[in-house]
Order: structure tokens, then sequence, then C-alpha cells
């Protein structure tokens, strides 16, 4: 099992750029998948997606990849038309000021759009920077949600293992039940009748009680989903989906069994297999 949760942090500096990565993992019913990238680098947004996706089937994934230059080549160009305009635009306000000042190289370089800065970036050359990174970040996620799910199979197996105990000792308890119905049968034949009591009748009523009460098909079913689960577990990776639906139909055996119960031995064990199925699916919220 892998759990959907999970953090990994990679960072690396350079004489150039210094660089970090960092992975966070939620639970979430499908895959989604959110790339925090400079805006300049956003064509590079597919790559890191395509391996979260390599490693991931399940849960909400947030990526932050973080970079800052210190020796980035840069190109600057002037632009002479907005120059030329913002000079004469002020020449001619000082006219009707009556002003006689010119506007300065300096005032005119502060002016927007007479200036323009642009840092020689090429995707490439950045990829190769953060792939080897993101590969790192990306191994120590996968290791931090393997181990956590190792974990949480543990706990899942635990209580799978009290629902197979209470199944076998709800089926030990037949003899019990019929042995119990038929004494409550005897018992009100017997305040009703008194010593006239038909043995053959209180045969009747047991018989046709029991067939209410009978669980011995709940119990075959149950015991074979409880079979798959463990065999999905065992050959399927992520498994959350399918064991998730399996969970809704051990919990409709269970609430058959606990509304047929005829003694209270059988109601405790079917509070204790509710129990450990309720454990059950509070992990898989966060299993693949």
């Amino acid at each position: 099992m892998i759990s959907m949760t999970g953090y990994s942090y990679r960072e690396k500096a350079g004489q150039d750029l210094s660089l970090s990565v960092e992975i966070k993992g939620y639970n979430s019913r499908f895959l989604d998948i959110f790339v925090n990238i400079p805006p300049w680098l956003s064509a590079l947004e597919t790559k890191i997606r395509d391996k979260i996706c390599s490693c991931c089937g399940r849960g909400k994934v947030e990526v932050f990849v973080r970079i800052r230059e210190h020796n980035a080549p840069v190109n600057i160009s002037v632009n002479t038309n907005a120059a030329k305009a913002y000079s004469s635009a002020i020449d001619n306000l000082a006219r009707e000021l009556g002003l006689s000042e010119k506007p300065s190289l300096s005032v005119l370089l502060e002016m927007e759009g007479v200036l323009n800065v642009e840092k020689n970036r090429d995707d490439e050359r950045y990829w190769q920077e953060i792939e080897p990174l993101l590969n790192e970040a990306v191994q120590a996620f996968t290791l931090e949600r393997e181990r956590e799910g190792k974990h949480t199979a543990n706990d899942i197996f635990a209580n799978l293992e009290k629902i197979e105990s209470s199944v076998k000792t709800v089926a030990a308890f037949a003899p019990a039940v019929e042995k119990a119905i038929k004494e409550n049968i005897k018992t009100r034949f017997a305040e009703l009748l008194g010593d006239q009591v038909d043995e053959n009748r209180i045969l009747a009523e047991t018989a046709a009680l029991l067939v209410k009460h009978t669980v011995s098909e709940e119990i075959s079913r149950l015991s074979s989903h409880l079979e798959e689960f463990r065999a999905e577990t065992g050959r399927n990776p992520r498994p959350g989906k399918k064991l998730d639906f399996l969970c809704q139909e051990i919990n409709r055996e269970i609430n058959t069994i606990g509304s047929k119960s005829a003694i209270i031995e059988m109601s405790g064990e079917v509070v204790q297999m509710k129990e450990a199925l309720e454990n059950i699916r509070e992990q898989l919220r966060n299993v693949e």
C-alpha cells in the first residue's frame, strides 16, 4: 500500500543560481497536481507534471520550484522613440508653465518603457538544473509515502484480523442460537398451554424462526469479501478504490448479521466488527 500523504524538500546552491524543490501530498479522490514555478518557466510545467504522474496514482500533490539567480546574463535595450516622446512632452509642459528647464537623462531613463531589461533565459538550461533535483525530491517523496503506507497497511490488517476472528465466532454461535430459540419457544408454549406442549409444533416454530435468524449466507459472503480484500492488496499496488468498495459490501453483510442476531453474544461480535471496519475505512482514506 502507498499513502497519499507525504513531504519532501531538496535544495542546492551554485554560483549562478540557487534552486529548491518542495513536494507536498494530501488525500484526494483523484489525482490533482498543482505546480508552482516562476512564470517565465511555465513551459516546463508539463515535464514536472509527467514526473509526478509517474509516481502517483491518486491524491492532491503540490510542487513548488523556487529559483534565485545570482549572475544571470541580461540584455538591455533603449526605446529611443519613447525617450523622444517623453522629452518632447516635458518640453511642451515647460513652455506652457513658462519654465526653462530641460529633462535630464536620468529623468528620462526612469520613465516607463524607455529602458527594456531582459534576462537571457534558456528553458532547456534551467531544466538541466531542475530535473536532477526534482528526481531526488520525487524519490524521497515516494519513499516517504511507501513508509507511511506500510504503517497504514499494518493497522488495516490488524483490524481485518479482528473481523475475521469475529466471523468465526459468529459462525460457532449457530448451535447456541438454535438452542436459545427453541428454549424461548418452549417457555412461551408452556406459559400458554402448560403441560400440553406439542414437541412437533415446537420444532416447526423453531425451524421457522431459524430461517429468519440464520446467518450462514451472510457469513459466506462476508468471508468471500474478506478474502478478496486480502487478495486485492497483494496484486494491486494502488488498491484504495477497490478496497473502499469492498468495505461497503462488508458493512452491508455485518449490518444484516446484526439485524438477525438472536443472542447477546452475537450482537457483541457485530459491534466489534463494525468498530474494526470503521477503523479500516478511516485508514483507507489515505491509501492510493
